[in-house]
């Protein structure tokens, strides 16, 4: 028997972690990428050069593949739904894929399904922003001289969350508008835009599972996920202080959502947790995720073995944690570019620590690679995880 060859679409560092996960089990990997220089393009031994929005370089690309998969949620569904009549297997399938891709669809289908959300609506301009301000915070005749809305002691209902509905990740493409006139650059893009209420949350969950085609599908522990400018910067597993209902209650929720939205696949949702007990939902993902990363090292299965074991319809890995805390900690790129000197200190300092780099040039700001720790003292394996990811950005001296 021959093994089975994944098409992966996008070469960033999620495809170049998928690969790396095939490889003890002889799972053949093909690539399509946007540059030879990419993350997963450089370590791949097939990579096609093309672009995922052509149809014709998908097709192409998709030749000899026995399944295809995604790093990112970019290829247009029109093109995957051509694929799937074309007889290659797309996992996820584009009507899963849409609920990652179209944050409108997304809503309106968590609504359906009777997701607890964020209040939400698309808008047409500026005005209409202001209108749903309204809507949130009380609305119509109630408004007070003082320009503000009964009801949650917001501003006219301001801020407000603004998204394209399409495009955006790591905090590009949202907005946190205070009134009607810091409106207007969203509706410049010239794509419909989704408002959302401001949740006032506490912090910031996420519930990773992962389902097979034939309907398998395990859950990781409960994660917190430390977001800085935008960006996820540290996520703690399981997450502190995470009560067994509302854990229960967040893993139940992204397994319904898996189900009722008939992914394939890894599937990542965004919570945020309120302050009286609640989880909303904030954003879908449709493949490995940045806040799974952790379960490379400290996962039985990690995210990424498991995304690969569903798309290819084996049994699913366990997905339970092998050490009592794992912390993980994004590496952004800062002004010292010579990230391999900091191994000595980092390796010397903590012989357990996992560093994972992404071959990427270093920029201010950008994640390059990320580390994993583990251990009994949560305390003592935030520490771990801060340090080296401050030392390898060159922000920690010592």
């Amino acid at each position: 028997m021959t093994f089975p060859v994944v098409g992966m679409v996008g070469g960033g560092q999620l495809a170049r972690m998928t690969h790396e996960a095939g490889i003890p089990l002889g799972i053949k990997f093909k690539l399509l990428s946007n540059a030879p220089q990419e993350s997963a393009a450089q370590v791949v031994s097939e990579v096609v050069i093309g672009d995922h929005r052509d149809l014709d370089t998908l097709r192409a690309f998709a030749r000899g593949c026995d399944v295809i998969t995604f790093d990112h949620e970019h290829v247009p569904t029109e093109h995957l739904r051509a694929l799937e009549a074309d007889g290659i297997p797309v996992r996820p399938g584009p009507d899963a894929l849409v609920h990652a891709q179209d944050k409108g669809v997304m809503r309106a289908k968590l609504d359906a399904i009777g997701a607890p959300c964020p209040r939400h609506r698309i808008v047409a301009d500026p005005t209409d922003v202001e209108r749903f301000a309204a809507e949130i915070s009380g609305g119509g005749a109630q408004r007070l001289d003082e320009g503000r809305w009964p009801g949650d002691g917001r501003d006219g209902g301001f801020p407000v969350v603004l998204k394209t509905v399409r495009g955006g990740y790591d905090g590009k493409g949202v907005w946190v508008v205070r009134s009607s006139k810091e409106a207007a650059e969203p509706f410049r893009a010239g794509v419909p835009v989704l408002a959302e209420e401001k949740v006032p949350f506490v912090r910031e969950l996420a519930a990773n599972v992962v389902r097979s085609p034939h309907g398998q599908a395990v859950a990781y522990p409960v994660v917190e996920s430390v977001q800085v400018d935008g960006v996820c910067d540290t996520v703690i597993a399981p997450a502190p202080d995470l009560s067994d209902a509302l854990s229960g209650q967040a893993q139940e929720l992204a397994l319904r959502i898996a189900h009722e939205l008939g992914v394939v696949g890894h599937l990542a949702v965004e919570l945020f947790e309120t302050a009286d007990g609640r989880i909303l939902v904030n954003e879908l993902a449709m493949r490995p995720h940045n806040s799974g990363h952790w379960t490379q090292d400290g996962a039985i299965t990690s995210q990424f073995a498991n995304h690969l074991r569903a798309v290819l319809d084996l049994p699913l890995g366990d997905p339970r944690p092998r050490a009592k805390w794992t912390v993980m900690a994004n590496v952004l790129g800062g002004d010292y570019p010579d990230m391999y000197s900091a191994y000595l200190h980092c390796m010397a300092r903590d012989p357990q620590l996992k560093i994972h780099m992404y071959g990427k040039d270093v920029k201010p700001g950008r994640k390059v690679g990320h580390v994993n720790t583990y251990g009994d003292d949560l305390a003592d394996v935030r520490e771990r995880a801060a340090h080296a990811a401050g030392y390898l950005r060159g922000t920690i001296t010592e």
